[in-house]
């Protein structure tokens, strides 16, 4: 009306319908070039409890932030060129574990660069080459392989540093009469160790622990994460040898890594409250029969769950329906299901039923009254009518109390089965059925001793609520992001202290005004979250994958303004992500590759660490071969740029908030 917008702009939109459009719009691609800008600006967001980008543009604020544009620039072309077939075999990215096989345009670079300092750690390069507005290092969960093989050393050497803490000052005599389970073997190897070590010194039992032996061998099946599994080295040979956790890191070997994990898993079912692993070993414990009293009701309840599901919002017919397909229908399994769930109709309708599903079958009338009478609930229990219908008890009383309860929610079913999980477990409760009780209680044990492993990898930055208890997390089952890599690193490179990264430190609103107020980060000491002779450890073994290791070919790429070599260090990873299908006996039916990824997490020196990321998602993964060999080439490649920006000597200056009192109200941001 108003003639603001021309006439014919105005009838077509007008003639556009909402609802459709809505299915067609999709968001806008996000400049990669922009990707550092946008993680800062959803950063400050998150700062200032801003929920959307308009209402931040409008605010009088300047926020300074720790990227170093020019930097952030030049590795985002590179990481670019990358993507170019002939740049990319100009750069050494083709050839054996690399992209020797697929396309380099399908593959997306991530890289991070962190610079340690006083009271935080800078994010100087966040940048990635997956043109959507998806940030790669912080919000997608990761198959990133054998990094996860760097927590798992982090575990290991906590462990030896709280038995050193809890034996050092017990004399030999004393330590000798303890009584450690063979079944706990870093407990037994603490003690053994102060028994007879001249330098009791934590630093002495920490190397002495990095020189613990550990076998390669793939051909032993685990008894882990609910079943039997498997694993495999990169190298055919690591598996006819025996290596120091030190040589197991150097070279990425997965056993190794198994078996530690293992090691792990059996210390933690040691130092539970409920006394959990003694259980196993006295069949007199009463926690026996506490521990296969939770399995059955956590058993049943991933059971119950998985039911649920298959029958909810289902009529009452359908539901019969779908029972009466989960088995191989026979007389006698139609009328245990029909009388278990309408236990209250009479023989006529029983015998419809059967027939509605065995045309031809004979059914006179005294076969009728006898299948009737025989397989009542008065007859048999809920186990056995399950086992007589070829059907889990669970699914059958789900079914017939779906039919009187249609509107139950999970939690109410859950609430209302606890007596029947219990029932349908009684087998298990049997005395005389150790070796089945055994095997339940050590998957429970497992599952609380992973969970004190979480604790510990949480508290130094792992994102997720939860591990996978599998000794598979070792080698990466649990996944992993970038960015909490490189926090980890950071926790290493500070000697033990947990910084904040950092990626403001600066907020000036409304310049030159008279409500002008300049909020300024607060430099920290950080949290002391690892002994300081940990970290240094850790560190000297990082330099070991490179010096000889899985990241040796970027030995000697790094030096600094004078000429000298720079110290470099990390760890390699390479996710193979595939949704198997097996058989009962174990063969492969199917195989739907996920993706694909391979990764590396460094240190340069003392003030810069960091990952790089190479990523194929989806089915074209199948087509890639590389390994991590990628990602150290893509840091062997990088390193001429950064070394033109960073200083890799001097230590890195304080954060800065000084401004006159006279222009700005001084205040600390926490």
């Amino acid at each position: 009306t108003a003639g603001v917008i021309p006439a014919d702009l105005r009838d077509s939109a007008l003639a556009q319908s909402l609802k459709q459009q809505a299915q067609r719009v999709h968001p806008p691609a996000t400049p990669i070039e922009r990707k550092g800008t946008n993680a800062v600006r959803v950063n400050l967001a998150g700062m200032l409890g801003v929920p959307r980008m308009y209402a931040l543009d409008r605010l009088d604020l300047t926020a300074s932030s720790t990227l170093d544009a020019p930097l952030q620039h030049e590795i985002t072309t590179e990481l670019r060129k990358l993507q170019d077939p002939a740049r990319a075999k100009a750069a050494g990215l083709i050839g054996d574990k690399m992209l020797e096989h697929g396309d380099p345009r399908g593959v997306t670079y991530s890289f991070t660069l962190y610079e340690r300092a006083p009271g935080g750690n800078r994010v100087l390069v966040q940048a990635d080459t997956f043109d959507q507005p998806f940030d790669i290092n912080e919000g997608v969960k990761l198959d990133l392989g054998s990094t996860a093989k760097l927590r798992t050393l982090v575990t290991y050497l906590e462990i030896v540093a709280e038995l050193h803490k809890r034996y050092v000052d017990q004399p030999a005599a004393a330590l000798r009469k303890l009584n450690i389970s063979p079944q706990n073997p870093i407990e037994r190897w603490a003690v053994d160790y102060l028994v007879h070590a001249q330098d009791r010194s934590l630093n002495a039992m920490l190397e002495a622990s990095m020189e613990r032996k550990y076998s390669g061998n793939a051909g032993e099946w685990f008894t882990t994460g609910g079943g039997m599994q498997s694993f495999e080295n990169f190298e055919k040979w690591e598996g006819t040898q025996f290596f120091t956790v030190r040589e197991g890191l150097k070279h990425s070997v997965n056993l190794v890594f198994v078996r530690i994990m293992r090691d792990i898993s059996r210390y933690f079912q040691h130092q539970l409250p409920s006394a959990g692993a003694e259980a196993l070993e006295d069949t007199d414990s009463p926690q026996r029969q506490v521990y296969l009293q939770r399995f059955a009701d956590r058993e049943g309840k991933l059971f119950m769950g998985r039911f649920y599901k298959k029958y909810r919002g289902k009529t009452a017919e359908e539901q019969e329906d779908t029972l009466v397909q989960s088995t191989h229908a026979t007389p006698v399994r139609l009328a245990t299901i029909f009388r278990s769930i309408n236990p209250q109709a009479g023989p006529d309708k029983m015998a419809a039923f059967i027939r509605a599903y065995l045309p031809g079958a004979k059914l006179d009338e005294a076969t009728v009254t006898k299948l009737y009478n025989n397989y009542s609930i008065q007859r048999f229990d809920l186990a056995d009518r399950g086992y007589i219908a070829r059907l889990h008890p669970l699914e059958l009383w789900l079914v017939a109390y779906l039919r009187e309860h249609p509107q139950a929610t999970l939690a109410q079913v859950n609430q209302d089965s606890a007596a029947e999980r219990q029932a349908v477990y009684k087998w298990l409760l049997q005395s005389h059925r150790k070796g089945a009780q055994d095997k339940r209680i050590k998957q429970l044990l497992e599952i609380e001793a992973f969970q004190s492993i979480h604790t510990m990898w949480k508290r130094l930055g792992y994102p997720f609520e939860s591990l996978v208890p599998s000794y598979g997390t070792a080698i990466g089952a649990s996944a992993d992001r970038p960015a909490s890599l490189a926090e980890l690193m950071g926790i290493i490179e500070s000697d033990g202290v947990r910084l904040p990264s950092v990626r403001i430190d600066r907020l000036r609103f409304a310049a030159n005004t008279p409500y002008e107020v300049l909020l300024c980060r607060d430099p920290s000491a950080g949290e002391r979250v690892l002994p300081p002779e940990i970290p240094r450890i850790v560190k000297a073994a990082l330099a070991g994958v490179v010096q000889g290791g899985t990241a040796k070919r970027i030995d000697g790429t790094f030096v600094d303004a004078d000429g000298k070599p720079v110290a470099v260090g990390g760890k390699t990873g390479t996710g193979d992500n595939r949704f198997k299908t097996f058989s009962r006996g174990g063969g492969l039916i199917s195989e739907r590759v996920v993706s694909r990824s391979g990764a590396f997490v460094f240190y340069l020196g003392d003030r810069y660490f960091g990952t790089v990321v190479a990523y194929v998602a989806g089915a074209d993964a199948a087509k890639y071969k590389f390994t991590s060999a990628l990602t150290v080439q893509v840091l062997k490649v990088l390193a001429p740029t950064l070394m033109g920006y960073l200083d890799l000597a001097d230590a890195a200056p304080a954060f800065n908030c000084k401004v006159p009192q006279a222009t700005a109200q001084e205040q600390k941001l926490d």
